[in-house]
């Protein structure tokens, strides 16, 4: 039996080619795909009965709504996993995984530069959840956010970077400087190290982010790390109009970045060198996650969302 997210992508391509009459080679350029990948995905397609005078959509793949998504804020592409009715966060949180796991193992090409931030919970369901990929090599693993913090919350980060870039057989690149710097001290002390500046040297080379979107109240794996604003420096950025960020960059409801001297204090990839990525995929779900999503929609900050059906259908209201 086909897995759910193997019938959404069978189901996809299934579309572009039957209903959209593009050619196989366009579908395998658009997806990141080979086009032999793309063939045996139609002949499933039919062996499934999924094609017939028409695609007929499998329960609990969505893809309807993934191309109204796609259409209305110009998205290259969008991954809804299935959720339960009342699918608590914890459930949620494995459905994206799951979801964003599958979108890897199936579009990663030989030699991508990766890029990851390093206190999301969501990407690190996506990475336990993944499987080894053996047809890809000479790929490298960069740490986008800062990942010095609490030890106890900082194997985390480090877990992320070394299991994901083991998955992949590629080459792990720290960045070892917290995401957050001290009060009073400045990430240019950071940037002299060697190490960090070879993690920040390779951010205009990333091909494919894996980031998450992020609320003004942190996670509790971002909490417990320490790489947080305080209290008042958070009540700062509300009253700026901040509603989310990526990689510890705020954004207001239309996606514009908030500009606050707290930007100087951050070490990570910022908003101007994530726009520029060929492939950065948002991976967030969660209901108090859709306005911070659709913020980063607006300022197109991601060009993929991989998000949960509860989420997407919030999205869209």
């Amino acid at each position: 039996m086909l897995s759910k997210s193997k019938l959404r992508l069978v189901t996809k391509v299934a579309q572009l080619y039957y209903e959209k009459g593009h050619l196989q080679k366009q579908i395998a350029e658009e997806l990141h795909l080979s086009q032999a990948t793309i063939s045996r995905l139609l002949k499933t397609a039919d062996e499934q009965n999924i094609v017939k005078t028409s695609v007929s959509i499998p329960v609990g793949v969505y893809s309807d709504m993934e191309e109204e998504i796609e259409e209305l804020y110009g998205l290259k592409e969008v991954v809804i996993a299935d959720a339960p009715s009342k699918a608590n966060n914890e459930e949620i949180l494995r459905s994206i995984g799951s979801a964003a796991s599958y979108y890897l193992e199936t579009t990663l090409s030989k030699g991508e530069t990766l890029g990851i931030s390093s206190w999301s919970t969501t990407l690190l369901a996506m990475v336990n959840a993944m499987q080894p990929i053996r047809n890809v090599k000479d790929t490298k693993v960069v740490q986008i956010l800062g990942g010095i913090g609490n030890p106890a919350a900082e194997t985390h980060a480090s877990h992320l970077i070394k299991r994901l870039s083991s998955l992949v057989n590629g080459e792990a690149i720290f960045l070892p400087a917290p995401g957050v710097t001290p009060k009073g001290s400045s990430p240019e002390i950071y940037m002299q190290d060697e190490y960090v500046k070879k993690a920040v040297e390779k951010f205009n080379a990333i091909s494919l982010a894996l980031v998450g979107i992020g609320t003004l109240e942190p996670s509790k794996l971002l909490a417990n790390s320490g790489n947080v604003f305080s209290e008042q420096e958070l009540n700062e950025l509300e009253k700026n109009g901040a509603i989310g960020d990526i990689c510890l960059h705020f954004f207001d409801e239309d996606g514009n970045p908030i500009e606050t001297s707290l930007n100087k204090r951050v070490i990570s990839m910022s908003l101007d060198q994530i726009k520029k990525v060929e492939r950065t995929v948002g991976i967030a779900g969660g209901e108090r996650k859709v306005k911070a999503i659709k913020a980063a929609l607006k300022g197109q900050y991601i060009n993929v969302l991989i998000t949960d059906r509860h989420t997407a259908e919030n999205i869209l209201k």
